[in-house]
């Protein structure tokens, strides 16, 4: 039997109550915007997958309004060591105590089913969102301009319905209906791993370093991080003919996990699941149709050697929602979507290369390969400025969009993420700004400057000398920013009167 909920029509439909799909619709909730959030399972699904992310990703959760929350269940990694097959150290980046500009530690490890119940329990706080489970999206179709047909099948009555929306987010992970139904495809990045994954629980003392250990080794490549105060995840390449079945029960483990697990007995070693994971490196060729778009999963898949895979989706998140925000409430075109794309997609595939790289670095090239390893490793501390880039973790600057307004000869902010600095106030710059425009100046603005900024919903933030703002500033020959509300530099330079001025290129910013 088929039912359709009559003629009311959701201005936000998100397929897919993950990370992605909910960090999406806690930021339209943000904005007032009314969303239906479907997803196939009743709850959270219970196993572990992502376990890291970085402080640009943790600015995302605090924007959310869980940074608090998100401590008390995360552990900051100490860096990342490299080591060969005998677990001989051949290098180690140390990232102890490390905040990052963003004002949280730059590498963050967590156990997903935890931060996702969190991410739910928040969603709550959104009266214009509404979640429901055991509801599987079976199709998607734009039936009229400005209106999508959403298709779903309640699992638990089996009755089939359809709602309709003015706009959908396609999050629904890499097996994703919605891109299907909008004729897109992933293209192969050409990178393809059979590898298994082992998390494990114990109060036992493993007594190891704190950070992440990846073992360089064509014959078995290897990953260990700790992810919690008793949860542990190591990961293995799997060699041909192998599968997660042979190596169950526990004692079929022990051989591989032993260098990190000792003499701890096996009686306290709970596996929590052995699975078989296939690392692909893929993008989908067109990330929005009309109204319907896709994020997450839905639209990229990164290999897991810089632990960007989930980070990606709430990117993509982070970037649309104000502007789809904007666009509903009338205050930005509808022009404006058209940069969702044209921003996230070179900057997605940039980091599924660099994810690419590393895993080929890490863990291909025979015995040439492991030996180039044991002699280059330790001395990479020794390449100008590589140490740097290592363990800084700022990902490369959006491309020049309508919303990003890079000169194409020399060096600008734009499409740049503005740092989380401590404002003279004490407060940060987020705290600061909270979901609008801002202008960041190094010096006062005249008050028919200021008049223009505030008249168009913008914050002003004065940047004195010797505040962190300032440096930034300078350090980049500009003297002003004008910052979205995805914190992303829209344009900079000296003249600031022309960096106030494009605020009249917008309508106002959404706002509730």
């Amino acid at each position: 039997m088929n039912r359709s909920t009559g003629t009311e029509v959701y201005p936000v439909v998100v397929a897919g109550a993950g990370p992605t799909g909910v960090t999406a619709a806690t930021l339209l909730g943000q904005y007032g915007v009314r969303c239906l959030v479907l997803d196939r399972w009743d709850g959270v699904y219970p196993q572990p997958r992502a376990v890291h992310l970085d402080d640009e990703i943790y600015r995302i959760i605090a924007r959310l309004g869980v940074a608090a929350d998100f401590a008390a269940i995360s552990r900051p990694s100490q860096g990342l060591r490299l080591v060969d097959r005998s677990h001989r150290v051949l290098a180690e980046i140390d990232r102890a105590g490390e905040q990052g500009r963003h004002g949280h530690p730059r590498a963050n490890m967590f156990d997903q089913p935890v931060l996702e119940q969190l991410l739910r329990t928040n969603l709550k706080h959104q009266p214009t969102v509404e979640l429901r489970g055991n509801a599987e999206v079976t199709g998607v179709a734009q039936d009229a301009p400005g209106r999508v047909r959403v298709d779903l099948t309640d699992r638990i009555t089996g009755q089939r319905e359809s709602v309709l929306a003015t706009y959908v987010l396609g999050c629904d992970g890499a097996n994703s209906v919605v891109r299907s139904a909008l004729g897109a495809r992933m293209v192969d990045l050409r990178f393809e791993q059979r590898w298994l994954v082992v998390d494990l629980a114990t109060t036992a003392d493993l007594d190891q370093w704190e950070g992440v250990h990846q073992v360089c080794d064509a014959a078995r490549a290897a990953t260990y991080m700790r992810i919690g105060d008793d949860r542990y995840r190591w990961e293995f390449r799997l060699l041909p003919g192998e599968t997660a079945a042979d190596f169950s029960p526990i004692e079929a483990l022990l051989p591989m996990i032993s260098p990190w697990t000792g003499a701890t007995p096996v009686s306290e070693l709970d596996v929590i699941r052995v699975a078989e994971y296939t690392f692909r490196a893929q993008v989908a060729d067109r990330w929005r149709d009309r109204n319907v778009f896709l994020l997450g999963d839905a639209a990229h898949l990164t290999p897991p050697f810089i632990g960007q895979g989930m980070g990606a989706g709430l990117r993509d998140a982070m970037n649309l929602s104000w502007k789809l925000a904007g666009v509903l409430a009338g205050d930005l075109p509808e022009s404006v979507l058209g940069t969702y794309e044209e921003e996230r997609k070179p900057h997605a595939r940039t980091l599924i290369r660099v994810a690419r790289l590393m895993g080929v670095v890490m863990t291909q090239g025979g015995r040439p390969g492991d030996l180039a390893r044991r002699l280059l490793a330790p001395r990479l501390h020794r390449v100008p400025g590589l140490r740097a880039r290592i363990v800084d973790s700022e990902t490369p600057a959006l491309r020049r969009t309508a919303l990003v307004a890079r000169p194409r000869l020399r060096r600008s902010l734009a499409g740049r993420m503005c740092p989380n600095a401590v404002l003279p106030d004490g407060r940060r710059f987020d705290d600061a700004v909270a979901n609008d425009f801002a202008i960041v100046v190094a010096r006062s603005l005249p008050a028919t400057q200021r008049e223009l900024v505030t008249g168009r919903g913008a914050v002003v933030v004065e940047a004195p000398a010797g505040s962190a703002l300032h440096d930034w500033l300078t350090k980049h020959g500009t003297t002003a920013a004008l910052v979205r509300p995805d914190r992303t530099v829209m344009c900079s330079g000296r003249d600031v009167a022309a960096v106030c001025e494009a605020t009249r290129t917008l309508g106002r910013p959404p706002r509730r």
